[in-house]
């Protein structure tokens, strides 16, 4: 491990120990957001998959405000189309040596006042898990079998391992079904399980 990410890990530690999550209602709580903040993969290939995904999220939270957030450095201004969606994307300068982002960048986003935080790294990022820990009070979405606990307080697990196109197919169907009790379609089952946190059973 390098000293970098030995600094990353000790901070992100931290920030765990320091961790109180809210207690959630389901179906309401994805029911009634008004922000939602999805951070967004680095990768150019996840990027380009998730394009096409854009309207069913964007409608999936309607008529919730929807943001997304870039990795530091990265435009994506050419990928993602601006109507419909707020787009930040911060610069390197504003996340640490160690790759975390900085107090006042927490500080600029935590003015949104996010109720759900959705993320959709397949590959972990040291930058978005400071992210997601700066929230204990939204509810923090994930892919199963990934970060985990207290990252995410609702992960959905699903059966693809590297389909990247069927893994995010899975994730916002399987939300979808919680939110509204049913497929938006009549569908063959998505591969999916979910796995809730903080009073409400765990599903499989």
């Amino acid at each position: 491990m390098s000293f970098k990410r030995f600094l990353a890990q000790v901070k992100l530690t931290q920030l765990r120990r320091r961790m109180e999550s809210a207690t959630f209602q389901f179906p309401d709580a994805l029911r009634t957001p008004k922000q939602i903040l999805v951070c967004l993969p680095g990768e150019l290939r996840e990027l380009t998959l998730l394009k096409q995904f854009l309207p069913d999220i964007r409608d999936l939270f309607k008529p919730a405000t929807v943001t997304l957030l870039s990795m530091p450095g990265l435009q994506i201004a050419d990928i993602f189309p601006r109507k419909g969606f707020n787009v930040l994307t911060p610069s390197t300068d504003q996340m640490t040596w160690a790759g975390l982002a900085k107090r006042s960048y927490i500080e600029f986003l935590r003015n949104y006042k996010f109720d759900i935080v959705l993320d959709l790294n397949l590959e972990q990022s040291q930058f978005t898990s400071s992210v997601l820990l700066q929230y204990p009070e939204a509810l923090r979405i994930g892919r199963g079998n990934h970060l985990g606990r207290p990252f995410y307080n609702l992960e959905i697990k699903t059966r693809y391992l590297r389909d990247e196109r069927n893994i995010y197919r899975s994730l916002i169907e399987t939300l979808r079904i919680l939110k509204d009790g049913r497929p938006e379609e009549p569908a063959p089952a998505v591969g999916s399980t979910i796995e809730r946190r903080h009073g409400v059973p765990k599903e499989t």
